[in-house]
């Protein structure tokens, strides 16, 4: 059998530059040898073959190189790698503001969680069943311990004609620990320099193979404390005017104001600095919220195979997760559309007559919080053989994702009715930021839960060989059917439901579909060193219709040591099942209300307003044309460089209406049904904005291109150990969403990079990491009125940020290593922002920057 010859350092192409050199060295000695005696499967091919060249570009890192880097979050590694970007998130800042607390996920390309497909050993999982954004379903990876990873591969190149929906942007595929032999024990803690806030990790890892069989098993485990907002001195305000940024306080304040003979005056007793000229009492929320919320995570991977023939053996997968985490707000806001009201009799008006409520919040029955409960189950079954030399395999698959959002009535959730009635028995008081006695706080307020439910019941059957022969070279063939039924829940406390229950954004969604496709991917050797791939996809979903996706790719080893690669592709992504079966929920956003302020002089500063949003059946999926040009130099087996210039067009993107183009045309109209307006004050054109309708629509497209670079050298010093130098750069050329380019904007910086050092010396080991994050520009929103203006005005820059991270290790004996490091050594604080009137508000970017500060850890290994 001929195969293509493309480098003589092979292995460094086809994992197609990992990340840290080691990889690039370890591997291209072991892989050789491997060829001859096993067929693998590599990421972004169904293809099992002796080699692992491919065409597409794929970054990975093994359970060396993540150790390495030092985290034990998914999460916070792979916000490291330059393929990630906006659209990344994770639960630090995924406070009460966020319809996911509790959950992370990943972005490849900026593009969006929903738009990276997410993979464990090759195979889709359930995904929560709390969408990020209201509606963008993604895979949590936070029920993916790191102790239990071999290896991470991210496919830098769109993939629906291998895997279908979602892989627009990327994969990234976990691949888990097997193949097991012995026990090891792994126990670390590390803490944050200037605060209380610390991480407890340990795992069980224990395997066993013999000759009929084997069997891996991996326990983990993972706590934090909470980093509370308060004690992030500037970055756990909303008052960002003292350090240059804006006044994001809250106009839901304590105390509040009121409406005396329709007229909107302000509680006497408002402090003069909280004081508005529009009659408003502002209220400083930000201390109250949670950085990073306290978790623990507990999980359990089992991984079983047994030898039933020589040829057939059956496999079992089981993971169980149990996570457990918090999220928490300031106390309950209310406005005018709770309805309450004060009779002149209460013995607390200083007005003596009847009055409504505007604007208030019942500081005194504590800040909001909720405990979050998560748990997820996948299970695998199936059989895998060789028959006449093709390789088959058919598997089962059930997955399952729980998650419960609950407060009770010590958490600060105020229902309004509740406190109407102590109003008006005189026993609530409203005015001059009173707190008032326990047994009040406890007659006002309630508990309330929110549950979601995500299954996923999946079928599959593949096969892989030789198809035929052209010549004397052989083509090589996968295919496969896959049939998947899915469905979501997410149903808030019928209490909000109800109207009740203020404060939270909550969502409502349910929806269910199933799914079948069938794909096949040839492998063809056109010439000794040319490798020409093809595959094609049919997709069919019971909602929306079906789809076909074609992918062309190519390897070709113009000389021994330099090699191209190009590939072209289109992709899709189905609606997520919470933004067809969305119910109605909401969110709140930042900005001024300029139709109001110009007709009565009021309401001229960024106060937060609500938006309801309404799920929407008739979108389409989004279609997209990737395509990927590179080349790589290896002119020795310990150097290597390469280039990628890759493309990503995207049609029918699926996201919120602009609010900005609902304000303006709607807002205008105090009658308007879509931008629904409280009554207008005697002598005032406009009343305040009550609730501003949306819902989910296909935008016009999204066109995203870029450069990535990737390098890795490892230097021999003889008596003074040996040196590996790694380097992996992106640049983003473009990015152009609806007509707008973000390129260098908010959250889209046009460089990021990750460079890495590995010295190592019998014993002794030692690592460097440095991670670049370029500037970008402030303030999408540069007078913050809803409408995005960034490339019409120019805000300030976000400075660039550098961090360094450095790791020591030392092994005593086969039986012990300990492992001593420190990520953001010169303790860098993120850089000012200004921020987008949303969910960046205190004064940095929190899915671009980490505000932790210089965190150290021990880590310590026993092999058995």
């Amino acid at each position: 059998m001929k195969r293509p010859h493309l480098l003589r350092s092979a292995c460094a192409v086809a994992i197609s530059l990992t990340l840290a050199p080691t990889t690039f060295v370890s591997h291209a000695a072991e892989s050789t040898e491997a060829k001859q005696i096993e067929k693998i499967e590599v990421t972004g091919s169904r293809i099992k073959r002796t080699d692992i060249e491919g065409p597409s570009p794929i970054q990975s890192l093994n359970k060396d190189d993540i150790a390495n880097m030092g985290f034990d979050n998914l999460q916070q590694l792979l916000e490291k790698m330059p393929a990630a970007g906006a659209g990344t998130f994770s639960t630090r800042g995924n406070s009460q503001d966020s319809t996911a607390n509790g959950g992370a996920a990943i972005s490849l390309r900026g593009m969006g969680a929903d738009a990276t497909l997410v993979l464990i050993n090759g195979r889709r999982v359930a995904t929560s069943s709390f969408a990020e954004g209201i509606t963008n379903s993604f895979v949590d990876i936070n029920n993916i311990p790191v102790s239990a990873i071999e290896r991470i591969d991210i496919l830098k190149d769109g993939a629906s004609a291998i895997y279908g929906s979602d892989a627009i942007a990327g994969v990234v595929n976990i691949v888990l620990r097997k193949n097991i032999e012995g026990l090891e024990l792994n126990l670390g803690y590390g803490g944050a320099s200037g605060s209380d806030y610390d991480e407890t990790t340990a795992s069980l890892v224990w395997g066993i193979t013999g000759e009929k069989g084997s069997a891996s098993v991996i326990v983990d485990y993972f706590n934090n404390n909470r980093l509370a907002a308060s004690e992030m001195g500037r970055f756990g305000t909303a008052n960002q005017s003292p350090y240059g940024g804006e006044d994001f306080r809250s106009s839901r304040g304590f105390p509040g104001y009121f409406y005396v003979d329709g007229v909107k005056t302000i509680d006497p007793d408002c402090p003069p600095e909280n004081a508005t000229a529009s009659g408003s009492c502002l209220f400083d929320y930000g201390p109250y919220n949670l950085t990073i919320p306290e978790a623990e995570r507990v999980g359990f991977i089992g991984q079983f195979e047994y030898i039933f023939a020589e040829n057939v053996t059956g496999f079992l997968e089981v993971a169980v997760q149990h996570n457990t985490s918090e999220a928490g707000g300031a106390a309950t806001p209310l406005d005018e559309s709770a309805g309450l009201t004060v009779p002149g009799t209460h013995p607390n008006n200083p007005f003596g007559k009847d009055i409504e409520i505007g604007r208030f919040r019942p500081v005194d029955a504590g800040a909001r919080r909720w405990d979050i409960e998560s748990d997820t189950l996948r299970m695998v079954a199936g059989l895998r053989g060789v028959v006449n030399d093709w390789d088959w395999e058919a598997s089962v698959q059930r997955g399952r994702s729980e998650s419960t959002q609950q407060g009770d009535r010590t958490q600060g959730w105020v229902r309004v009715d509740y406190l109407q009635r102590e109003i008006d028995a005189g026993r609530y008081n409203p005015f001059g930021g009173t707190y008032n006695s326990q047994d009040v706080i406890d007659d006002i307020t309630t508990s309330l839960v929110r549950q979601g439910e995500s299954h996923m019941t999946s079928f599959d059957a593949n096969i892989t060989g030789q198809a035929f022969t052209i010549g004397d070279r052989d083509v090589m063939m996968a295919a496969g059917v896959e049939y998947r039924e899915e469905d979501v829940s997410d149903t808030p406390d019928e209490q909000f439901q109800r109207g009740l229950i203020f404060g939270t954004e909550a969502v409502s969604a349910k929806a269910d579909r199933d799914q079948y496709a069938g794909y096949v991917e040839f492998s063809i050797p056109v010439a000794d060193n040319f490798e020409l791939q093809l595959a094609g996809r049919y997709d069919h979903y019971s909602d929306f219709g079906s789809t076909f996706n074609p992918k062309a790719a190519f390897m070709w080893g113009i000389t021994d040591n330099l090699s191209a690669r190009g590939s072209w592709a289109t992709g899709f992504r189905a609606p997520s099942l919470a933004q067809i079966g969305l119910g109605p929920s909401q969110e709140s956003n930042f900005f001024i209300d300029t139709y109001r302020c110009e007709a009565d002089g009021v309401d001229c500063t960024a106060l937060d307003y609500n938006t309801e949003f309404a799920g929407n059946p008739d979108l389409d999926a989004e279609e997209s044309e990737t395509w990927n040009v590179g080349m790589i130099w290896a002119p020795y087996e310990k150097f290597d460089i390469g280039f990628d210039v890759w493309s990503i067009q995207q049609d029918n993107k699926i996201d919120k209406q602009p609010l900005g183009d609902i304000y303006t045309a709607h807002c205008n109209d105090q009658n308007s049904t879509v931008c629904e307006r409280l009554p207008a004050p005697v002598g005032q054109t406009f009343g305040t904005i009550d609730v501003i309708h949306s819902s989910f629509i296909n935008l016009s497209s999204q066109d995203v291109r870029g450069v990535d670079i990737s390098s890795h050298y490892a230097l021999e010093l003889d008596d003074y150990g040996d040196i590996k130098f790694g380097l992996e750069w992106s640049y983003l050329d473009k990015f152009e969403k609806d007509n707008l380019d973000y390129t260098g904007e908010y959250k889209f910086p046009e460089y990021r990079w990750l460079a890495t050092a590995n010295w190592s010396k019998d014993d002794f080991s030692a690592n460097l990491n440095l991670t670049y994050v370029g500037e970008f520009e402030d303030t999408p929103d540069i007078d913050f009125d809803g409408v995005l203006d960034f490339e019409d005005n120019q805000s300030r820059m976000v400075d660039s940020q550098i961090i360094v991270d450095l790791q020591g290790a030392y092994r005593f004996s086969e039986t012990f290593k300990l492992t001593v490091g420190v990520n953001n050594v010169f303790d860098e604080e993120p850089p000012f922002a200004i921020g987008d009137g949303d969910s960046d508000l205190y004064g940095y970017v929190q899915s671009i920057h980490n505000p932790l500060g210089r965190y150290i850890y021990t880590k310590l290994t026993m092999n058995f």
